[in-house]
């Protein structure tokens, strides 16, 4: 790490500058596209990242991010759904949103709908119609009975979009693919217009859960851009939204704020967004802790490899592709797991490690399975049972 500079204005507060405190070179700028063979994977274009904090709203952000460099396309493979855990996670959000604000035989958006697993949730459950956009959604991946109320746009959301109106406006893990928040937030506020009683729902990953558990594994190119509960709240007042509730879920891994259209001067401030000096000192650790935590996991893989014992990791997305190539594993680990059957056989993009599906571990039989999300610790182990494979589990965070 080079020493602290000062560079560009926050893209968030338009105020602040933003001060490095953490950067990797040459790092795949897609994690979860399917890459067919292992020379592609290994070849695969390659960024920066150089994280940036701002000390005036607390906003961190890739400072070397190039938006060109990103592919959101049908091979883009993000989906979650194929977990028992996420799928009912995901079931008790919707039906939570829709008893709380009443989301039935309403319209709704959703910004970044991806395959659209969730708004065809909210559609199911609540009779509700829907727009969904992502230039990533696959016509028909996900049949329903409420196919004929929903309507999937695959392109970026944007002001060519402001003529769709809806009762609720949802974004789910995408705002940190965005580097330009502010400028997003507003073209969001310009296309609700005068409807006060519009809800507003985005979830993106909590980033003080990072910062305190030195999650390099939960950095990555594609998210160029981080929020704590103060910093996402301060985010939505400035660009005219009153923000009603603000809070973290999933093992605190998804910070998650509900708002109405406002002025941005509507309810005081939740006790919950006073957190700047806090956010500093996260910081802080995660800078002077860092080191530690690679040459843990560094020693931990040579004294794996030098018992001849087999290592895999379980989870074949951006966290493995981030924990792979930061600390520059190729030999060590040869296999990544995924239950998602459109990954088999397709390569990790940097590292080019195959990904199989967990029936390949009854042959293969390794050791160690190292679980790149701790919240599936029991639905992996359920699984490894049922294979009749007895490695040892251990999570990304031990």
């Amino acid at each position: 790490m080079t020493s602290p500079q000062i560079h560009e204005t926050c893209p968030a507060c338009g105020a602040g500058r933003m001060t490095p405190f953490f950067e990797v070179r040459g790092v795949p700028v897609n994690s979860v596209l399917l890459l067919p063979t292992r020379e592609e994977a290994v070849n695969f274009p390659k960024g920066d990242i150089v994280l940036g904090f701002c000390e005036t709203c607390g906003f961190i952000s890739n400072i070397a991010f190039d938006p060109a460099e990103q592919e959101y396309s049908a091979r883009y493979e993000a989906t979650q759904a194929y977990s028992g855990t996420f799928t009912a996670f995901h079931k008790g959000l919707a039906e939570r949103l829709i008893q709380k604000y009443g989301l039935r035989d309403k319209t709704l958006i959703e910004i970044g709908c991806d395959k659209g697993d969730f708004l065809t949730m909210l559609c199911e459950l609540g009779n509700n119609r829907g727009f969904g956009f992502d230039p990533a959604y696959v016509p028909d991946r996900i049949p329903s009975p409420a196919k004929d109320r929903m309507t999937f746009i695959a392109d970026f959301y944007g002001e060519a979009y402001q003529k769709y109106a809806a009762d609720f406006v949802c974004c789910k893990m995408t705002l940190e693919h965005i580097p330009t928040v502010a400028d997003f937030m507003k073209t969001v506020r310009r296309s609700i217009g005068n409807r006060s009683e519009t809800i507003v729902f985005f979830q993106i990953p909590e980033v003080r859960r990072i910062l305190r558990e030195v999650a390099f594994w939960d950095v990555y190119y594609e998210h160029c851009s981080y929020f704590s509960k103060g910093s996402l709240a301060r985010l939505f007042r400035k660009t005219g939204f009153d923000v009603m509730e603000l809070g973290t879920e999933y093992d605190d891994q998804y910070l998650m704020i509900e708002a109405r259209p406002g002025t941005g001067s509507g309810p005081a401030p939740l006790p919950e967004e006073d957190d700047l000096e806090s956010l500093r000192q996260d910081v802080a650790y995660f800078t002077s802790t860092l080191q530690t935590t690679l040459e843990r996991w560094q020693k931990r893989l040579r004294e794996i490899t030098a018992a001849g014992r087999k290592a895999v990791i379980w989870g074949g997305g951006s966290k493995g592709v981030a924990f792979l190539t930061k600390l520059n594993i190729v030999d060590e680990i040869r296999y990544a797991v995924d239950i998602n059957p459109l990954k088999t056989g397709t390569f990790m993009a940097g590292t080019g490690q195959e990904i199989v599906g967990p029936e390949f571990l009854k042959t293969y039989k390794p050791d160690l399975v190292i679980v790149m999300n701790p919240i599936y610790m029991p639905e992996i182990g359920a699984e490894l049972q049922r294979l009749g494979v007895s490695a040892e589990l251990l999570p990304i965070t031990a």
